[in-house]
């Protein structure tokens, strides 16, 4: 008995992504089923950075169509093409970033910039090309974070370079003054100098541009929701009610300014005592979900609190680059799968589709 393209695609409608939470039909992940004589060749080309999700979905697929009587081998080739997501009204993309995200907490002290460096990594690993501003203009950490140093190179005396660190694109505030100078500046100034720095700085086709926003719904954040285009937000906090409160603040803020947030990461969520083993809850239990629930927003992943990642991240060598296998490294690389994916389910800019018409009298 022959076999049938539409028996393929059934099965394929039963294999659920979960980083999507759809199925791969319904996501329109599948790109191609073909016959090769008694063969199969199909392609799956999934909206976000996966790459260590393609093995694990490529056992999914073979499972499923292992119902089919009388199916011969079947080649299944997994791979991401990462596209452009559209930003509020009346701005668009900026030159060489494809996507913005912003990670925002409503407090200090959740450790929302060693897991912005983090995410940004653990994309980068996924396989996404990668930048992290730092819009802390009063206290830039991510220059040391990732063991950059020096100032950037200016080819053309307008432009700055963007700093590597890890492979991941960078631009701070820190590169320009030294680390114990600090920026006594006014409001106006500080927005003006984040414009500055993202605007003049020559990203280099990057996918996901990481803002590292400091605490609070101050004037960075407006700037930000005015004036530069953000494709989502990420909202971190801890479990303990005093961050929540805050964290809840931040989150009215994206929504108000049209900003689709994209989910929230509980930091400091448990700590495993490296000595007995023991588990406890020092920042309370279950306030990122409890905080999901309340406003419908994803509970994007938990991380512990573990010395490791504040020791790794003051090292400049952040914890998915030193150790990207372990169990942290693993939690984090989850986290920016469905960051991403919760992202490609957002609408496409489309912008770069239609020609730029210019009128001329000649």
């Amino acid at each position: 008995m022959a076999i049938d393209k539409s028996q393929i695609e059934a099965k394929l409608a039963q294999v659920l992504d979960p980083n999507m939470e759809t199925d791969l039909v319904a996501s329109k992940a599948v790109k191609s089923v073909e016959q090769d004589g008694d063969n199969w060749k199909i392609e799956i080309q999934l909206g976000y950075p996966a790459a260590g999700f393609f093995d694990e979905l490529k056992q999914k697929i073979n499972a499923a169509l292992g119902d089919i009587a009388g199916l011969g081998e079947v080649d299944v080739t997994v791979s991401s093409r990462i596209k452009s997501h559209a930003v509020q009204q009346n701005l668009k993309p900026l030159e060489g970033i494809k996507n913005v995200i912003a990670v925002a907490s409503g407090k200090g002290g959740v450790g929302k910039s060693t897991t912005a460096v983090n995410l940004a990594l653990a994309l980068q690993a996924e396989g996404a090309r990668v930048g992290i501003l730092d819009a802390d203009i009063y206290g830039p950490s991510i220059p040391r974070m990732l063991g950059c140093q020096g100032q950037p190179e200016s080819s053309d005396g307008k432009s700055l370079e963007p700093m590597i660190g890890h492979g991941i694109q960078s631009m701070s505030i820190g590169y320009l003054v030294e680390e114990d100078t600090p920026m006594i500046w006014r409001g106006p100034m500080v927005t003006q100098a984040l414009e500055q720095l993202l605007n003049d700085t020559r990203w280099d086709d990057v996918d996901y541009l990481i803002i590292d926003l400091p605490p609070g719904t101050g004037d960075i954040q407006l700037t930000l929701a005015q004036r530069i285009p953000v494709s989502g937000a990420v909202i971190v906090t801890t479990p303990q009610d005093i961050a929540l409160l805050d964290a809840r603040k931040g989150l009215k803020m994206f929504e108000k300014v049209e900003v689709p947030v994209l989910g929230i990461i509980e930091n400091m969520s448990i700590h495993i005592c490296s000595q007995c083993g023991h588990s406890e809850h020092i920042f309370g239990e279950g306030g990122g979900a409890r905080m999901s629930a309340d406003h419908g927003v994803d509970l994007l992943g938990s991380l512990p609190l573990d010395i490791r990642i504040r020791e790794q991240a003051d090292s400049g060598n952040p914890t998915v680059a030193a150790m990207q296998d372990s169990q942290i490294g693993v939690i984090y690389r989850a986290i920016a799968r469905k960051t991403a994916a919760k992202l490609a389910t957002k609408a496409r800019d489309h912008s770069a589709a239609f020609p730029n018409i210019v009128i001329q009298n000649n």
